[in-house]
Parts: C-alpha cells; sequence; structure tokens
C-alpha cells in the first residue's frame, strides 16, 4: 500500500483513493479551520460542491480533499482559515 505525508505522518491510501478518502480511512476526521472562530472542519459533502474539506496539497492551499487523488509523493498540511497566499 501507498502512503502519502500528512502533517509530518504517513497516510496509507489504495490507488485511486482521494485524499479526504484515505485521511477518513485512517481515522482522520477534520483537516481545515475555519477563518472566524478557528473551528474543525473536514468532509461535508464529499462531491466537490462546498469548501469543507479544503487542505494544502504540496504547498497549494485552498485544494479539496474530496477530489484530489492522492499519489505517493504528495505532501499535505492541515489548512488554517483561507490558507497561504
Amino acid at each position: 500500500m501507498s502512503t502519502f505525508e500528512f502533517d509530518g505522518n504517513e497516510v496509507p491510501f489504495r490507488e485511486g483513493q482521494t485524499v479526504a478518502g484515505a485521511l477518513i480511512a485512517a481515522g482522520r476526521r477534520t483537516w481545515r479551520t475555519t477563518p472566524r472562530g478557528g473551528r474543525s472542519r473536514g468532509v461535508f459533502c464529499g462531491i466537490g460542491v462546498c469548501f469543507d474539506c479544503l487542505i494544502e496539497a504540496d504547498g497549494v492551499s485552498n485544494q479539496r480533499a474530496c477530489l484530489l487523488v492522492a499519489t505517493e509523493s504528495l505532501v499535505v498540511r492541515t489548512q488554517a482559515g483561507v490558507g497561504r497566499p
């Protein structure tokens, strides 16, 4: 099984699995905080319509974890608020 990095830890995934799917399978339910209040967010719709599952992937903020297919070299970080510019 392959892995990607999430906040410094390895997360296993299966070929074709999204980052959100792999994180949920690994027991992680949240990976973003809201800009106001710092409330935790994770998957809400799971089909790319909302923006609750935003992550930073390979240094790029505002990537939807439910749409991003996991790859071996991917480095994912929890996104705080609106992410980095």
